[in-house]
């Protein structure tokens, strides 16, 4: 099976080529492209996925999404972008936009929702989901299932995604609103005291039950970071 081929629109050189790098290193094969133009042609013709920055020259982010679901084009798209207003984001996903990842962001954390959004699309990819593994600590995406050496800690279905999200962007601060956003969804009803809880719950079983040192650190007013046991 040919790899899936990702469209990387970003006008910045720097991000665009790291992106490359780290997406060509998972076996996708990829299109940097530097404009809403550019990416536009490349979307209607060869194009499995499209990472899209807002902020392109030419033809901006929202009017590339605009123009391709118009025109009833169903390819996958993730919104790539500095801005952090909330408006952004609702804007995005009315367009049609599958996902929006804000910079700075964990190059791991791109790679693992491009994974996510092609195999909600129905995207078959030849490699199952890598495990994440952390000292002692193995995530096994592919299982559902966190190890410590080599025994399953029985994580409910919403531990083991919040401790997914929290791994893949290792020794980045999450706030609790995009956790939820990540973990519980978009439009999720609840508040963010459900965060704390589930975070409670998680140091239980792979702290303290488990007896792994910290992992889950609290950033006071904000939210929380994983940090390698």
């Amino acid at each position: 099976m040919a790899a899936p081929t990702i469209v990387v629109a970003e006008d910045d050189s720097a991000i665009r080529d790291l992106l490359a790098h780290h997406l060509a290193r998972e076996g996708f094969s990829v299109v940097p492209v530097l404009d809403g133009h550019a990416a536009l042609r490349r979307a209607r013709h060869a194009a499995d996925l499209v990472i899209l920055d807002i902020g392109l020259p030419g033809v901006d982010g929202f009017d590339v999404v605009r123009t391709l679901r118009r025109e009833e084009r169903p390819v996958p798209i993730v919104m790539l972008t500095a801005r952090n207003d909330e408006i952004d984001r609702v804007v995005g996903f009315e367009l049609g936009a599958d996902d929006y990842i804000g910079k700075p962001f964990s190059p791991r954390e791109v790679v693992a929702r491009v994974r996510a959004v092609l195999r909600r699309a129905g995207r078959i990819l030849d490699a199952a989901p890598a495990s994440l593994t952390f000292g002692r600590l193995e995530i096994d995406e592919a299982a559902r299932e966190a190890r410590v050496d080599g025994t399953d800690v029985r994580l409910k279905p919403r531990e083991f995604a919040l401790l997914l999200e929290l791994a893949i962007n290792a020794g980045v601060a999450l706030s609790r609103e995009r956790v939820l956003e990540r973990v519980w969804g978009f439009d999720f009803d609840g508040d963010e005291r459900t965060v704390d809880v589930h975070v409670r719950r998680l140091r239980a079983k792979i702290e303290e039950d488990a007896g792994l040192p910290p992992i889950v650190q609290t950033i006071h007013g904000y939210g929380y970071k994983f940090v390698r046991p």
